[in-house]
């Protein structure tokens, strides 16, 4: 056998073990997706039914309260306190983000090296580890089942990365353009906003999809740190199909489906920048 058939040969049987693992990655999500558009009976059906028999979107209609089979849980508000929560944690970390990355690219200044150190390492600390701390310090000042609390916690978790990621795209620009802009009129503010914000947005908008989605799935301190209906997230929410004896995994199904949604449509949407930032740096010309 000739080398080049033996590489042929691996070639393929790597993009078969590959496709083989893709299809065991998604198997849980797809039995997720199809469990939303079909009753409980077919899920609890012995043997298994995959494919469901009687589709529809009943169970939507149930966790909004619409039709006689609807349930007792706040879906609505659980996915309105998400999407605040989400948008004004991203917002918050991306403006300190673009800030501190920024600062970090562009300026000099004593323990420079060091305070950088100290939020990558701070972004190494699991964020379940700091669940009991945060819960007594949230105790004492009243942010416990408080959206502001959430909100705090989430910034502090995504600053970092923000940080981190931002500050490489800045460093790709030639610092020399914003001062030839300054040498043509332009003040700092104009230099920055008008030449290098708009080179860096890709990398912005990455850093935005990420702060974005942690703070929209997260579940272990959103748990610990949520209580009523005001406060509870989607993730958190999820729980509320559970009882002692039974799971509406339909309903569970149905609302997991719901917290996909938003974050494909984002993702959908700066879709461009968001490959423009993963991949920018990686090839030189």
């Amino acid at each position: 056998m000739s080398s080049a058939l033996r590489k042929q040969l691996g070639a393929i049987g790597l993009w078969i073990l590959t496709f083989i693992l893709m299809v065991i990655m998604c198997v849980p999500g797809l039995w997720v997706v199809l469990t939303a558009f079909r009753p409980n009976s077919e899920v609890l059906a012995k043997p298994a039914i995959w494919i469901p028999e009687n589709p529809g979107i009943g169970n939507f209609a149930k966790i909004f309260g619409f039709g006689a089979d609807q349930v007792a849980i706040p879906v609505p508000a659980y996915f309105m306190n998400s999407l605040i929560i989400a948008l004004t944690s991203t917002a918050i970390a991306l403006l300190i983000g673009m800030s501190g990355g920024y600062a970090f690219a562009r300026y000099r200044f004593r323990f420079k090296n060091g305070i950088f150190l100290g939020l990558m390492l701070s972004r190494t600390v699991p964020g379940i580890a700091l669940s009991l701390p945060i819960f007594i310090i949230w105790s004492k000042i009243g942010l416990i089942d408080a959206k502001l609390g959430l909100i705090i916690v989430y910034v502090a978790l995504n600053v970092p990365f923000t940080i981190w990621l931002i500050d490489g795209f800045f460093r790709q620009i030639p610092k020399e353009m914003s001062e030839a802009a300054q040498v043509d009129g332009c003040t700092r503010w104009q230099a920055f906003w008008k030449i290098e914000f708009p080179l860096a947005k890709s990398g912005i908008a990455s850093a935005g999809i990420f702060a974005f989605l942690t703070s929209w799935n997260e579940y272990a301190l959103a748990s610990n740190l949520t209580r009523s209906t005001d406060s509870k997230t989607l993730p958190v929410g999820l729980m509320d199909f559970t009882s002692q004896f039974t799971i509406d995994w339909a309903g569970m199904s149905a609302m997991a489906v719901i917290i996909i949604i938003p974050a494909l449509i984002l993702t959908f949407l700066v879709q461009k920048h968001l490959i423009a930032g993963l991949t920018f740096g990686g090839v030189k010309g």
